[in-house]
């Protein structure tokens, strides 16, 4: 597993992975990772830094994919009927009398995103259990009748993995574990976070490497083979990747070919896994084709359909079913490009005449929604990197940040979830962070924070200044913080 063989060996030119690369960069796009596989050897795996083959990384909504299959296996060890109807399998869990329409919801319904209804976030209720927040929220009533549309249910996904554990015995990921991934010899160091009351975070929180992924890809691909082994079924991992429900009115038009079970149809017959922020695993089995990729494009929806569009464009629709020439020219400008590739930084003028006027000056803030006193800026001699000081409340917090470049280092603000989702944290743990500013013109600096730990987020904080006064704007897109960095306020500079 994991031979790399040339773009060519696979029927593409270097020329094409060249121009995939070169684009995603040009685009600015908050690349982390690029892996493509044809058969089971890598001919593309690229990292922007500080991402590696051994960084784990948030899969998102992937996980729904992964419970799938578990739920497959289920089946295929008589544990589980598909048609089985969910509030028989939780009874426990119903506290209100639910509608007519949900009695009636299958499993085989959940898997495939034609539920009754969508109930409230998870992070917007009181329940620690999402499973009893599934069967009791929004339930005395219905809008669907389960089986006849599809809309993308979440909690419901996050119920088939609940199941999973309640019917194996064992946690989603360590049965999936057991079952399939130590054959695949991969997944060594992943894992799933929780919870609030310790359940597999089975719709959204699988942690694993690129290389994971396709491993899990290749042995989906081979509808329950790996390496000539069996290790599940053929008949459920071939209906779960094909079509069995319309999903038409999806936005994203790759992903609007159809749905399976828990898995997407796409462009080109293939099937795919798809998380939040472009977390991607695109199989083409008519052309024995593998695409993984990682990044935040969290609140740039525009940035995710262009990453699928380079890879449909330049690569699949460019694939020979043959080898090609190799071109020891093009392999060689590859790897030129792609030897030092960075993670995405914020982009301006390096420098400005207003550098000398804000350092080191403090500003007084109006009463605002992030709860931010004042605030400072520090920068280095030559004006390449700084640091923004400011007291919310919390206390006081610092923010180093380059110039142009990302500062590594932890964001300051306390008590976000670690191991379980939507639990606050106390014992002081922050978030990894990569922080760059730049000069977007003469009198307003804006510094970009990306968030890149067990959670992904990112926020944009502009500071605009006019004489003795600030204008800040602060907009952020993560999933349950940053709430503390989302807003404007007003600040005048404070005479000494």
């Amino acid at each position: 597993m994991f031979e790399k063989i040339t773009p060519e060996m696979a029927g593409i030119s270097s020329a094409k992975v060249t121009r995939l690369i070169e684009k995603l960069n040009q685009r600015s796009l908050p690349m982390h990772s690029v892996l493509m596989m044809k058969g089971d050897k890598l001919f593309c795996e690229y990292y922007w830094s500080p991402f590696n083959k051994d960084t784990c990384h948030r899969m998102y909504s992937q996980t729904k994919s992964y419970t799938s299959v578990a739920i497959g296996l289920l089946e295929e060890e008589g544990k589980l009927d598909l048609d089985a109807k969910i509030c028989d399998l939780f009874r426990d869990k119903i506290d209100t009398p639910p509608c007519e329409e949900f009695r009636e919801q299958t499993v085989r319904e959940m898997l495939t995103m034609t539920t009754a209804s969508d109930p409230a976030r998870w992070f917007d209720t009181d329940y620690d259990d999402r499973t009893r927040m599934y069967m009791n929220v929004n339930r005395s009533s219905c809008k669907h009748i389960p089986g006849t549309v599809w809309e993308y249910d979440s909690a419901g996904s996050q119920v088939l993995s609940s199941l999973v554990e309640r019917l194996s015995g064992m946690s989603t990921f360590d049965y999936l574990n057991e079952k399939i991934f130590k054959h695949l010899g991969t997944f060594k160091t992943a894992r799933m976070l929780k919870t609030r009351n310790g359940d597999s975070w089975g719709d959204s929180a699988l942690y694993c490497t690129p290389r994971d992924m396709v491993s899990f890809a290749r042995f989906v691909m081979n509808y329950g083979t790996f390496e000539g082994k069996r290790l599940m079924n053929e008949k459920y991992l071939k209906l779960a990747t094909s079509k069995v429900v319309d999903n038409i009115e999806f936005e994203n038009p790759v992903f609007r070919h159809g749905y399976g079970y828990q898995i997407w149809r796409t462009e080109g017959e293939g099937f795919a896994f798809n998380g939040m922020g472009s977390q991607y695993t695109i199989c083409l089995p008519e052309k024995d084709l593998i695409f993984c990729c990682n990044a935040d494009t969290q609140g740039m929806a525009m940035d995710s359909d262009v990453i699928l569009g380079y890879f449909f464009d330049l690569i699949v629709d460019e694939l020979s079913p043959i080898p090609l020439p190799e071109d020891k020219a093009a392999q060689e400008k590859l790897e030129a490009i792609t030897r030092d590739l960075k993670l995405y930084s914020l982009t301006g003028k390096k420098d400005s005449p207003m550098r000398a006027e804000i350092n080191g000056a403090k500003y007084i803030c109006r009463h605002n929604p992030m709860g931010w006193r004042e605030f400072s800026f520090s920068f280095d001699k030559d004006g390449k990197s700084g640091t923004l000081r400011y007291v919310n409340g919390q206390g006081e917090k610092e923010l180093p940040f380059g110039i142009c470049y990302n500062a590594f280092g932890k964001f300051p603000q306390l008590g976000y979830s670690d191991e379980y989702g939507g639990v606050r944290t106390t014992d002081g743990s922050m978030y990894d962070a990569a922080v760059s500013a730049a000069w977007l013109q003469n009198n307003k600096l804006g510094i970009k924070v990306q968030i890149i730990d067990k959670y992904l987020g990112n926020a944009l904080f502009i500071f605009g200044f006019k004489g003795d006064l600030v204008t800040v704007r602060m907009s952020k897109t993560a999933e349950d913080f940053l709430d503390e960095y989302q807003g404007d306020l007003i600040g005048r500079r404070a005479t000494v």
